[in-house]
């Protein structure tokens, strides 16, 4: 056995218990969620007598969601870390006292209809849980090892799949400076971590991704054409929300406390919601797989509001406090202006229309590549598409590159201003 090879198997116990212990989590916070979200939406509507997709039922419920977790973040120790708005997928390890806050606001967000995904606050917990655990158990482990096996294990738990883990932990900087080593030695425990999550989802929870659409029937040269149209224009709209994000933001932190900000918060999610109506609430991952197998019900106007309702929606729900990821939401939101491509011009395939739309989106939302395209790609899995993606990538890319992140860049006194008004 070489000295690489030996440099490698110390970690592979730690990421096997990393991985399914990460997806135990996701999967333990996702139940709760679920429960708590039939109880809102359909136990207790059933019960006084009202339907839980009318418009005041959602304002009710958003607006008191967002008294919840304005609550927890100004109450509860830690104040369910820092804003979120200023958080990426993949950040340092946080304080262990803060995760408690973190799981109950993300739990309300989730079952009260937010229109954000469980992955950013869930990897959170992990990195610090794995961190914390791990540096106790293996001092001499590098904290960047921790944060990518964390990482790679919820990430691989989120998708169903190590694979996505592997294309996100390569174009993610996990430590401070340069690593020498190959590629597949930096992430061979990390795809140990990644494929232990992935498969205690897929064996509990049998989850997928995959819509229900026309099957594609093979490239045309027509096809090269929309794909690229249609990406790039997914990437301005995305583009839009990115450059409306920090006036967002901004609005929500002049009301000065969390429970004003996010109870006002929920308020217009409240509103938009019962504008969108219910698809247009929560993830998004349920809510699309629903458009689509009932895609002959909406025109194209109503798929243009639903795509502008859930991209608003998101925009708001991550500036005024909830705690969420925006990849979820923001697939819902692809998936909606492909079908609304294939609707104004029925010649363009449906499968291709939509993943275009979800890799220009992603990208302009995301800024990540790999993770733009490998969505895009499960969401419809039908290999010809691929070569057709990757060149729909290369304009949206273009038009993306150099433009400001979806994410607050909050100073040190900022910082510190937020953590007295909590």
């Amino acid at each position: 056995m070489t000295p690489q090879a030996r440099a490698l198997l110390p970690l592979v116990l730690p990421a096997l218990l990393i991985g399914v212990g990460s997806s135990l989590i996701l999967l333990l916070l996702s139940l709760v969620a679920e429960r708590l979200q039939d109880l809102l939406w359909d136990t207790l509507p059933d019960a006084v007598g009202v339907s839980g997709t009318s418009a005041g039922w959602i304002i009710g419920v958003l607006t008191a969601a967002g008294l919840v977790v304005g609550l927890v973040v100004w109450k509860v120790p830690g104040h369910a870390g820092p804003d979120p708005a200023t958080l990426g997928l993949v950040d340092p390890p946080l304080p262990v006292r803060v995760l408690p806050g973190i799981a109950l606001a993300v739990v309300v967000g989730l079952a009260g209809g937010v229109s954000l995904g469980p992955e950013n606050p869930i990897t959170a917990i992990n990195i610090a849980l794995a961190y914390t655990l791990g540096a106790k158990a293996m001092p001499r482990t590098p904290a960047a090892d921790w944060v990518a096996l964390a990482a790679a294990g919820t990430i691989g738990a989120l998708f169903g799949t190590p694979v996505a883990a592997a294309l996100i932990l390569s174009e993610t900087a996990t430590g401070p400076g340069p690593d020498p080593r190959p590629l597949w030695d930096r992430l061979f425990a990390p795809l140990v971590a990644a494929g232990a999550g992935a498969l205690t989802t897929v064996l509990i929870a049998h989850p997928t991704f995959q819509i229900d659409v026309e099957a594609y029937a093979g490239p045309r040269w027509g096809d090269i054409l929309s794909a690229m149209v249609i990406s790039t224009a997914a990437a301005a709209i995305g583009l839009c929300a990115v450059y409306a994000f920090p006036y967002l933001h901004r609005v929500f932190r002049q009301l000065g406390h969390p429970v004003l900000m996010l109870t006002v918060g929920g308020l217009v999610l409240g509103v938009l919601g019962a504008l969108g109506g219910h698809l247009t609430l929560f993830k998004g991952l349920d809510e699309m797989k629903e458009l689509t197998a009932h895609a002959s019900e909406h025109d194209a106007g109503n798929l243009l509001l639903l795509a502008l309702v859930k991209l608003l929606a998101l925009c708001v729900a991550a500036t005024c406090g909830f705690r969420g990821g925006r990849i979820f939401p923001a697939v819902f939101v692809g998936v909606a202006l492909g079908m609304l491509a294939h609707a104004l011009v029925e010649s363009v395939p449906p499968a291709l229309a939509i993943t275009c739309a979800i890799l220009g989106l992603l990208l302009a939302t995301t800024r990540q590549g790999w993770l733009s395209l490998f969505t895009a790609a499960v969401v419809v899995m039908d290999l010809e598409l691929l070569p057709v993606l990757c060149v729909a990538a290369l304009p949206a890319w273009l038009l993306v590159t150099g433009r400001p992140d979806m994410l607050i860049e909050e100073d040190s006194s900022d910082a510190v201003k937020a953590r007295h008004s909590q």
